[in-house]
């Protein structure tokens, strides 16, 4: 399978082009929102302890649509990645 977009149909081509417009609309858009989230999910880490990371997946479960809870997955990963 080639991911060469000069290979595709005009069409997938305007397929592909389409959803990539639409994810980076979704993040330009919604990045501060993001990152208020994990910021919002790290501070409740002392207060959860040893459940916290089982909690986080929960909240991260219910996020939608799922390209917004993988920006904040994302976040949160970056955050506590930052704190080690």
């Amino acid at each position: 399978m080639s991911f060469n977009l000069a290979n595709r149909s005009l069409a997938e081509r305007a397929t592909i082009e389409d959803e990539k417009s639409r994810l980076f609309d979704l993040w330009q858009s919604n990045l501060g929102k993001a990152k208020a989230e994990a910021a919002r999910l790290i501070a409740d880490k002392a207060k959860r302890k040893g459940k916290w990371a089982e909690w986080v997946r929960a909240e991260l479960d219910g996020m939608s649509p799922p390209e917004f809870a993988q920006m904040v997955r994302a976040e949160v990963n970056r955050l506590m990645a930052a704190a080690k």
